[in-house]
Parts: C-alpha cells; sequence; structure tokens
C-alpha cells in the first residue's frame, strides 16, 4: 500500500518534476529545515475538533499544495513518523496508490550532511481527485458492532488502563489490547521496525495475518502509524480516526483492565 524508499532514492527526485515531494510536520518544524522543492501539508490541518474534514475540503487542501495525478506524492518526517504516516493514510484512504515514505526520520538526514533548506516553496495549486476507499476508515457506529474486527489501541499503556485521562473518562474501548505507538519503529531513526519484530508485537496482541483490525488512539494520528505497520505486514486494517476521543465524548462504556507485559 505503501512504499518505503531510502533517502537516498529521495535525494535523487528532489527535483524530478513528475515527483512532490511533502512535509507533513507544523510550519514551526518546515521553517527550521526542510529538503529541497518540499512543499508544507501540516498534518494537524486535516482535521477540526469534530473530526476529519469533508472530503471536498481535503481535496481542495491537498491540492493547494500541488499534487494531483500527475505527481507521486513522497513524504518524510521526523520523530516517531505519525505526521508522515497520518498523512499516508489520508492519501491511501482518498485513493492514491502511489505513496512513497522515506524510510528514515529527518533527523538522520540532517546528521548525514545533506542539504537542509530554510525558505517556504510556494506550490503550484492543482486539481487533486479523490477515490474515496471507504474500507480503509470506520465510523463510531462501525466499532459498536466491531463484527468480528479486532480493536488494537495505540496511546500509551497510562492511558490505555486509564492511569492518564485525558477525556475525563478513562480507560479504553471494551475489548481493545494495547500496542504503543511508539514501538513500531525501528532502530537507527528508521521510520518502522524490522517485519519480524513486528509481526512478534502484533503476535503478542493476538492478532493472525488473518484477522480484520480496527486501529484507534485518541485522535487517529498515533494509530497511523499503526495501520501503516499492519498494512505493511498484509494484514487487513482500517483507521478509526474518530479513535477514543470521539468514543468518550459519546458517553460510551470503557474498560480499565490491564495487559499482559509485551515483548
Amino acid at each position: 500500500m505503501v512504499t518505503f524508499v531510502s533517502a537516498d532514492w529521495v535525494q535523487q527526485r528532489l527535483d524530478a518534476a513528475d515527483f512532490l515531494i511533502i512535509d507533513p510536520r507544523s510550519v514551526i518544524r518546515y521553517t527550521s529545515g526542510h529538503a529541497k522543492n518540499a512543499v508544507n501539508l501540516p498534518t494537524s490541518k486535516a482535521s477540526t475538533a469534530n473530526g476529519l474534514r469533508p472530503i471536498e475540503e481535503l481535496a481542495r487542501w491537498i491540492g493547494a499544495v500541488g499534487l494531483d495525478d500527475s505527481k507521486t506524492p513522497v513524504l518524510y518526517d521526523n520523530t516517531d513518523g505519525r505526521n508522515a504516516a497520518m498523512l499516508a493514510w489520508l492519501l491511501l484512504y482518498l485513493g492514491r496508490t502511489d505513496v512513497h515514505i522515506m524510510e528514515t526520520f529527518w533527523e538522520k538526514w540532517v546528521a548525514g550532511g545533506r542539504e537542509v533548506f530554510y525558505r517556504p516553496v510556494s506550490p503550484t495549486a492543482r486539481i487533486f481527485a479523490p477515490r474515496v476507499r471507504p474500507d480503509l476508515r470506520v465510523s463510531l457506529a462501525e466499532v459498536q458492532k466491531p463484527a468480528g474486527r479486532k480493536l488494537i489501541d495505540f496511546r500509551s499503556r497510562d492511558e490505555f488502563t486509564g492511569k492518564l485521562d485525558t477525556e475525563n473518562k478513562p480507560g479504553h474501548i471494551p475489548g481493545a489490547v494495547n500496542l504503543v505507538w511508539q514501538d513500531l519503529n525501528g532502530p537507527s531513526q528508521q521510520f518502522l521496525a524490522p517485519r519480524e519484530k513486528l509481526l512478534s508485537l502484533f503476535t503478542v496482541c493476538g492478532i493472525s495475518a488473518t484477522d480484520q483490525v480496527v486501529a484507534y488512539c485518541r485522535s487517529g494520528v498515533r494509530a497511523s502509524l499503526g495501520f501503516l505497520a499492519l498494512a505493511q505486514l498484509g494484514i487487513p486494517v482500517s483507521l478509526y480516526d474518530g479513535s477514543y476521543a470521539e468514543w468518550a465524548r459519546n458517553g460510551l462504556p470503557v474498560e480499565h483492565s490491564e495487559m499482559p507485559a509485551q515483548i
């Protein structure tokens, strides 16, 4: 679903007319240093307090930075990859099949002595044509009737158990298991852990290759990293982008159970 590419691969395409380099970080991080010709599309702008923006708004927002069917999107990120993961999920949900992500984080790009730019790139707006894939997203109503799907909560352990209360309703969605999103990152600034490590993590959570999985966190951003990891393993997965914030806001029941320690 997503192709992970090396930093060398990205560097070779910075000036290519048929590729669009997209920086999904905040404006502050983008202007503190970005790749050559990279346009800024902060993932945080994709949603409001009420959830994901309407499809038409998202299409205009994405098209405004110059992405259309003539351009192949190439994303990069720093820290733990959740901004690029969320934008990748969004592009997949809107029908793109050509999403690329740099397999190492921005910090490694800088540490490697590659060129860094600071002036914002002025994009040329284009028409982004969405082709929605509803199978990649689930609603509140669908989560309430999981129909055999398995729920994975990608928040922190304290959020999952209810020790940390972010929504005035501590706990997790009944039946969910917990896998902390940061555990999915690989060593040496790698976006994702090796396949064997990912398989081990999901096996501990009781997930097999034939399961239908729903990924969630608080607002969908951290869970998008889980979405990518599961998709890379070929495990059918959808994102509940409303996530725990929407669940709690609607006064639905929660659990506070612990899980066995993960390996």
